[in-house]
């Protein structure tokens, strides 16, 4: 047996890659009016993104208790342990749902779940690094510790196109500030406890990329590089082409921002998540 790694659709980590990795995913619900749709699984991203582009005002709401039960039951009798990896707290419901799943009843083996105050691929990539650590045969209590501490070793810069969105889902925190901005003026936001805050506005897109490009300032200093975009896949293409002189494109992971959290991030978002080294200290 070994440790599984479980987390919630707005890790944003692809498909084939979750399912090489063994990584449980809990899809967050779409809705459509009264339509309702299981994120990845009812509702593919081209579709979702046809739907928003026209016109069509989504929301979303975070899997239920009895959701991560269901997952809980299918995966704890094969495990050693659970590491349940999720979106901030702060953003979604989707981590308290995971809780009190996890205390519901008693399991065949402990769950670790995790607050990562990260969302999207950020957080996704610390449910890819967990489940390579699982493979590797780690304990749940190695896992644990290596995720929380990679928590604090992510850096996350998002280059927004508009701010509209992530103003009408109520997940713009002490981004406001920015929001009433001239429409010329290209938003870049990054997280901090778990929060969005404003770290600037470029006056074009390029200049915006620019920026994302001086986040891999220091490559040495880089484990991994992650690239995260919602309808502009050739700007994402581009943009890890562009880095490949300062860390190898083979190795950087291009995502796409799924249903769970574009309809508060909106069409031309891109993003790049960098997770640092950590350092040696004697």
């Amino acid at each position: 047996m070994s440790v599984k790694i479980l987390t919630d659709s707005t890790a944003d980590i692809p498909a084939d890659l979750a399912q090489e990795l063994d990584i449980t995913i809990v899809p967050i619900y779409i809705l459509f009016g009264i339509q309702s749709y299981r994120d990845g699984i009812d509702i593919d991203h081209d579709t979702f993104y046809e739907r928003l582009l026209g016109g069509e005002q989504p929301t979303t709401s975070q899997p239920t208790p009895q959701d991560f039960i269901h997952a809980y039951e299918r995966i704890a009798s094969g495990a050693d342990g659970i590491c349940s990896i999720h979106i901030s707290s702060s953003l979604s419901g989707t981590y308290s749902s995971a809780v009190q799943a996890a205390n519901t009843k008693p399991w065949p083996c402990p769950i670790n779940v995790i607050d990562t105050r990260l969302l999207s691929i950020s957080h996704g990539i610390l449910a890819i690094k967990a489940a390579r650590m699982a493979k590797k045969g780690k304990s749940l209590e190695e896992i644990t510790h290596a995720v929380e501490s990679m928590m604090k070793r992510v850096h996350l810069l998002v280059l927004f196109d508009t701010l509209k969105y992530l103003e009408r889902g109520g997940r713009i925190g002490k981004a406001k500030s920015l929001v009433g901005s001239v429409l010329s003026v290209k938003p870049l936001l990054s997280m901090r406890d778990g929060e969005f805050v404003p770290v600037g506005q470029v006056r074009n897109r390029k200049k915006g990329i620019d920026k994302l490009v001086d986040l891999v300032a220091t490559p040495e200093g880089i484990e991994e590089i992650c690239i995260l975009y919602s309808t502009t896949s050739d700007e994402a293409n581009a943009l890890a082409e562009q880095l490949d002189p300062i860390f190898p494109q083979e190795k950087t992971l291009v995502a796409r921002l799924g249903a769970g959290l574009a309809p508060h991030g909106g069409p031309g978002v891109l993003a790049i998540v960098t997770l640092i080294k950590e350092e040696i200290t004697d």
